[in-house]
């Protein structure tokens, strides 16, 4: 079992950064990326700038890997945009990596060999067996670890406020994008448009930002935003509080465009049905009877989540609400931790009855909305020690993760003004402090 390597699914950060401690250790490692390049996810939204510094951003073990290429990294207080981080880190980690990464390389199972996930007998002697789809056909690779650093980029939230698509969501989906919008790309698309922008999270804050400003370019631009929330609350994020000072200054921004009634709202609105009206343009309707008219083009940034069916056939421990770890989940679930808040972890958070098998980075989040490169950099580092056999270095924290300057209660997720818990704070502990992690890029 030792002479296999451990296999990574996915050359995003994560899964990156897996691969450059499992290096440092010299484990054999090979990763395993669907895309044509190393970022390939990180490339699709490129033309926005990250609310993390570039000191943020790179892996001390994926730093020290490239070094001696004489690959120096960029200005510590500067903030990249994704296409900037792609560029300037990723792909060179990717090529210090070299044939240990293999692109065009989409996984679609991993197994016991010979043994289905009902099997106890015998499972514990056999490796992983990884089934990879190339552009040459399927083969299988056996492996003695799988680190899934997959992410969740690809599969997005939809529209409907039930979880499911509204109705009508499908049949207008030239109409809808689950991105935040690239603004110099499609201005022909938005300029003069009537946007509907659902969501309140930190891609949500980006999409109004970077519209409002478009509006002040173009008359008749017109914002709508809908928040499935009773209330803004704390949707604006921590402002001058933040730890990290872009965040803060996005919230800031959206909540001025929002006073100067740049922006139009709708509270308490989850989405039923979408409807094609005979002029062309959409009408929203929400589960209680209202609807939001004249739509031309609608934003829907309202989360991601897992997709865990390629890995049906082995054996997770998954919290039944959020679909991350059960021993992470209490951690991170947004309908207990108003601010995100949560103190580092590892790999005693992230393990699951399938010995060998993890899940780093956002996938590890399942679909709880905050999360930091930080955060999947630890993750890392402490599963790659574990895999190593190195358990004190495992249970140690080495993250000291910035504050977001906002924490009001418990039980806000989603939920009306009037049912938020105000009366004490939800975040941190007396032994790990309040510590907070963070999602989402946010705009120049």
């Amino acid at each position: 079992m030792n002479e296999l390597p451990v296999v990574v699914v996915g050359a995003g950060p994560a899964g990156l950064s897996a691969a450059a401690h499992l290096v440092e250790r010299g484990e054999r490692v090979l990763v395993l990326e669907a895309g044509d390049r190393a970022g390939a996810a990180v490339s699709q939204w490129n033309y926005v700038r990250l609310f993390s510094r570039w000191s943020e951003l790179v892996d001390p073990a994926a730093e020290r890997l490239l070094r001696p290429t004489g690959w120096v990294r960029p200005d510590g207080d500067a903030y990249p945009s994704g296409g900037e981080w792609a560029e300037r880190y990723l792909r060179p980690l990717a090529e210090v990596l070299g044939d240990r990464v293999r692109l065009g390389a989409r996984v679609v199972g991993v197994a016991r060999r010979g043994r289905d996930r009902i099997v106890d007998a015998g499972r514990e002697d056999e490796p992983l067996t990884v089934h990879v789809r190339t552009a040459d056909g399927e083969e299988r690779i056996a492996a003695r670890a799988v680190i899934d650093a997959s992410g969740t980029w690809g599969t997005p939230n939809p529209l409907g406020g039930d979880g499911l698509p509204a109705v009508g969501e499908r049949v207008a989906a030239e109409k809808i994008t689950y991105r935040v919008p690239d603004v110099a790309a499609e201005r022909a698309r938005y300029a003069g448009r009537r946007i509907a922008v659902a969501g309140s999270g930190h891609s949500a804050l980006t999409a109004l930002v970077v519209l409002t400003e478009l509006a002040e370019q173009e008359p008749g631009t017109k914002i709508v935003w809908l928040l499935r929330r009773g209330a803004v609350g704390t949707a604006f994020g921590g402002g001058e509080a933040d730890q990290l000072p872009a965040r803060g200054a996005l919230g800031l921004r959206a909540r001025k465009a929002v006073e100067a009634g740049r922006v139009e709202m709708a509270t308490g609105f989850r989405t039923a049905v979408v409807e094609r009206v005979a002029d062309g343009s959409l009408t929203l309707e929400s589960f209680d009877g209202h609807r939001v008219d004249g739509v031309d083009e609608v934003v829907v940034l309202t989360g991601f989540r897992p997709d865990l069916s390629w890995l049906s056939e082995v054996r997770l421990d998954l919290d039944p609400v959020l679909q991350a770890p059960s021993r992470l989940a209490p951690l991170i679930d947004p309908n207990v931790h108003s601010c995100g808040t949560v103190y580092p972890h590892g790999e005693n958070e992230l393990r699951h009855p399938e010995p060998g098998v993890y899940l780093v980075g956002m996938k590890s989040y399942g679909r709880a909305p905050t999360f930091l490169s930080l955060t999947g950099y630890e993750q890392a580092r402490s599963v790659v020690a574990a895999i190593a056999g190195d358990h004190e270095a495992a249970g140690r924290v080495e993250l000291v993760l910035p504050e977001t300057g906002v924490c009001g209660g418990a039980g806000v997720f989603d939920a009306p003004e009037e049912q938020k818990n105000d009366g004490g704070g939800c975040c941190g502990s007396p032994e790990h402090g309040e510590l907070t992690i963070g999602l989402a890029p946010s705009a120049r």
